[in-house]
């Protein structure tokens, strides 16, 4: 949110991560919230088929997640492409219009946190999703699509330059699998004025294509456009060495948003186990160098008014 209206307007996010200000509380699993709210995203667009059906819904996920103390909404563009629009029947023209929607509805949440008494900064993070999840197959959990650098660079710069022209506070460049989509994607926000965070989908110490995540967050050290590195949809058990090598190759804050801890059985398609996300590890990560922590797949408002608490949110912008 950039307009003077928005709640995070004097206070960019940026400059908070710069200022070293306080952590920052992002959301959790926009696709879980909707699910509890009854709706059916067995659907190849994912979350993304309610911007065409319900976009309202997704207004109200995104305030619960501001209600439960979250600073961040990530936008519901994570499956929102354009191929993956087309393959629906919908033009270049309207799913250009349906990804500006999701950071207007973002925005429109914020908007109301705020009618709702909500007095700190609240930002929009538009969320890229990797290749593979236009494909809708699995593959953003393995990277190695068979595509070069600069393929990747055509494919993800118009969505991503789209995005930017909504003016979010930041691009989420998430759940990338591997070093090479990373190069395309920094390439393709070069340029746009908009900051980013890179935010890689691991296992143990790699990436999910087995890159060494010292290798991983080095490609982004230099990059003027990315404002934080971290992880996201991956084991709570994952983050701290995540963390510590973050810190340690790129000097950058750390962005951090794992999932529950369940596994998915994509046979059976549903969750498998018990969450293992617990408070004491959010403190954990914050100590190590975490300045943005939320939660991903199956991480709801309750999680994430924990999280809030455990880093003593609610933030306060600086005096």
């Amino acid at each position: 949110m950039t307009s003077d209206s928005s709640p995070g307007a004097a206070h960019p996010l940026a400059q908070v991560l710069a200022t070293g200000a306080g952590t920052v509380v992002l959301d959790g699993g926009l696709s879980n919230q909707l699910r509890s709210a009854g709706h059916d995203l067995s659907d190849e667009l994912w979350s993304a088929r309610l911007l065409v059906e319900r976009p309202e819904a997704i207004t109200e996920a995104h305030l619960a997640y501001f209600e439960a103390g979250a600073n961040v909404a990530i936008t519901s563009s994570y499956q929102a492409t354009f191929e993956g629009f087309a393959r629906r029947g919908i033009s270049g023209e309207r799913a250009a219009d349906f990804l500006g929607l999701s950071v207007e509805l973002a925005r429109e949440a914020a908007r109301q946190a705020g009618v709702k008494g909500a007095r700190r900064p609240l930002w929009v993070a538009a969320s890229v999703g990797p290749y593979g999840a236009m494909l809708a197959d699995g593959s953003e959990y393995r990277g190695r699509y068979g595509l070069s650098v600069a393929e990747l660079e055509r494919f993800h710069r118009p969505r991503v330059e789209v995005l930017a022209d909504a003016r979010p506070d930041v691009l989420a460049l998430e759940t990338v699998p591997d070093v090479d989509e990373a190069r395309a994607l920094l390439r393709a926000v070069r340029g746009l004025g908009v900051p980013a965070w890179l935010s890689y989908s691991v296992a143990g110490e790699r990436t999910r294509a087995g890159q060494p995540l010292e290798e991983a967050f080095a490609v982004a050290a230099d990059a003027d456009e990315v404002i934080a590195v971290g992880v996201n949809c991956c084991a709570p058990e994952d983050v701290d060495t995540a963390v510590a090598t973050a810190v340690r190759v790129t000097g950058k804050p750390v962005v951090v948003y794992p999932n529950s801890g369940e596994t998915w059985d994509a046979g059976a398609r549903t969750w498998r186990g018990h969450s293992t996300f617990a408070p004491e590890q959010v403190v954990r990560w914050e100590r190590a160098g975490a300045r943005l922590i939320g939660g991903c797949c199956r991480v709801g408002p309750e999680a994430v008014s924990r999280i809030a608490a455990a880093v003593g949110a609610v933030w306060a912008p600086p005096r």
